[in-house]
């Protein structure tokens, strides 16, 4: 594959009502495109929801009710959104997040997420910045020296994201099939140790088989659906859960 810094990158973020991708709506959308660390286009709108905008997000945002009840909803507006993911790699700070809105909206209005590679740089903070307390998209770029003009505004997080993944570029494989593979292989332990984490209630004498009884709550950023979730997955992988896992021994896990 080529080296990723030499391909066109789209850097996405959205604003919204909530947390929620099916019950909440986008109420603002930037774009950004950038190749070898310096911006091509920036395209962004603001968004009607169709509904109220709570004052928690109206406070993080700036964003208030009258900025958007005149602008158009998401639908005039998904050709283009779609038309500027095709054909490059999406970078987005907690992809997992903006992707969900996105790939909502466009199938309320019968389009798809197009399948390109993605990116997500707060992947690589968690990995690059153990020591950093706090990975919030404005606690990382301040480390980095990348200026963010307008934290939670989307045009300026999306800006911020392309350039926080070009701030480690020295750090990273230059080639763009290395780079995948290694953010997969961050992710995936990055899931596991979570779920180690969030599971530290739970009691393992049951055994493995006990742990299919019911659901483990991972939070909005671990849904699984039908597949084994990464804690799950370790327990079963051990040969005796009962006798052979300790606290002590969960760093090492």
């Amino acid at each position: 594959m080529p080296n990723w810094t030499d391909i066109n990158i789209v850097a996405i973020d959205v604003e919204t009502t909530g947390f929620d991708p099916q019950r909440d709506r986008v109420i603002e959308i930037g774009m950004v495109e950038m190749r070898g660390g310096e911006v091509i286009d920036r395209w962004g709108q603001l968004i009607n929801p169709g509904m109220p905008i709570p004052r928690a997000v109206r406070e993080l945002t700036g964003i208030e009710q009258d900025h958007v009840e005149d602008k158009p909803p998401f639908s005039e507006f998904a050709a283009e959104v779609r038309s500027r993911l095709e054909g490059r790699c999406v970078v987005a700070y907690n992809l997992s997040f903006d992707r969900s809105f996105v790939e909502a909206e466009l199938e309320r209005c019968g389009l798809t997420w197009p399948e390109e590679h993605k990116l997500d740089p707060l992947i690589f903070a968690r990995a690059l910045m153990p020591n950093l307390k706090k990975k919030r998209l404005g606690d990382v770029a301040a480390a980095l020296g990348v200026d963010l003009r307008e934290a939670h505004r989307a045009m300026d997080d999306a800006e911020a994201a392309g350039r926080v993944l070009y701030a480690w570029g020295d750090r990273l494989p230059a080639d763009l099939d290395d780079l995948l593979t290694l953010q997969a292989q961050w992710e995936r332990q990055q899931e596991e140790t979570h779920a180690i984490r969030r599971g530290r209630g739970l009691s393992l004498s049951m055994g493995g088989d006990a742990l299919d009884e019911g659901p483990i709550e991972l939070g909005p950023a671990y849904i699984y659906g039908d597949e084994v979730d990464p804690y799950r997955a370790l327990v079963r992988a051990l040969p005796d859960a009962r006798t052979k896992f300790r606290p002590d021994e969960e760093a090492s896990a």
